[in-house]
């Protein structure tokens, strides 16, 4: 009987080891970062607060979820303004007043954050901090000052709100902010901040062009919008392809104490706003 000599064949009996598919793990990547570019450019995307101008809704380091296809698509819509500036909108809807949306600015690349006021067809001027749309004010009611807790994304600085810093009941150091509640024509009610008289109190009538909407900022002494000049405002009204979604709850606020430390996380996270809607509320009957 022949005997198979094996001796010397270099073979270890282990098997051979897989090799890595380079080229299909690339591929892979690509088409998880294809998806979630995507989605993030038609369906929803999260958004940062990085400035003061719509408190008190809004604090600097809320992370909020945008809506991407609530007034349909522009050249806006994906996460990267690659595409050229488009005019029209696919599947296109106006916001309604009240809405706090997502926009680019004409004359810029970067996001802004502020709430429609004026819709085509409007009319809309300011005069002493009040708004009047077609020639009739807006309702403004005073409320309570609001106490908001300091912290390093809330500092309460002396350039924004000079002489607000404060204590609560329990000795806690706190912004108090002078609070009004407006009420559009539509019911939609919400609170702004009004410091006392500003250079951009008194707007003269403005009639608001075919698809286009005027915006103002909740933080109304303290925010960059359609009131405002550009490139540091808006410079007027905006077309509604300028706008890229439309601002739906928040996610989660961190008060700005975050490390490289894991363990500073749970600790920076603010009590209380997870969850909470964007969409306003309305009045039981618009104001007259």
């Amino acid at each position: 009987m022949a005997i198979e000599n094996t001796a010397g064949s270099g073979s270890t009996g282990k098997p051979e080891k897989e090799k890595t598919d380079w080229i299909g793990e690339i591929k892979s990547i690509g088409l998880l970062l294809l998806a979630v570019l995507t989605f993030h450019s038609l369906v929803a995307k999260p958004f940062y607060i990085p400035s003061v101008s719509m408190m008190p809704g809004l604090l600097v380091g809320d992370r909020l979820i945008v809506s991407k296809y609530a007034y349909g698509w522009s050249w806006v819509s994906p996460t990267f303004h690659i595409l050229p500036r488009l005019e029209g909108r696919l599947f296109g809807s106006l916001p309604e007043r009240g809405d706090v949306v997502i926009l680019t600015p004409k004359e810029q690349s970067s996001d802004y954050i502020k709430r429609v006021i004026g819709l085509p067809g409007d009319t809309i001027e300011l005069r002493g901090g009040q708004i009047f749309l077609n020639g009739i004010g807006v309702r403004q009611d005073v409320q309570p000052d609001l106490l908001i807790p300091i912290d390093a994304n809330s500092p309460c600085g002396p350039n924004e709100f000079p002489g607000a810093r404060s204590e609560d009941a329990s000795g806690n150091p706190v912004c108090r902010l002078p609070i009004v509640r407006e009420t559009l024509p539509n019911g939609v009610s919400y609170d702004i901040i009004d410091l006392g008289p500003q250079y951009t109190d008194d707007v003269a009538p403005v009639e608001i062009p075919e698809h286009e909407v005027y915006l103002l900022g909740d933080n109304r002494d303290l925010s960059a919008d359609s009131r405002v000049a550009s490139p540091l405002g808006l410079g007027g009204t905006i077309p509604w392809e300028n706008i890229g979604g439309r601002a739906e709850f928040i996610t989660f606020s961190l008060d700005g104490t975050t490390t490289f430390n894991p363990l500073s996380w749970l600790g920076s996270f603010r009590g209380g706003r997870a969850g909470t809607s964007l969409r306003p509320g309305k009045a039981v009957a618009a104001a007259k």
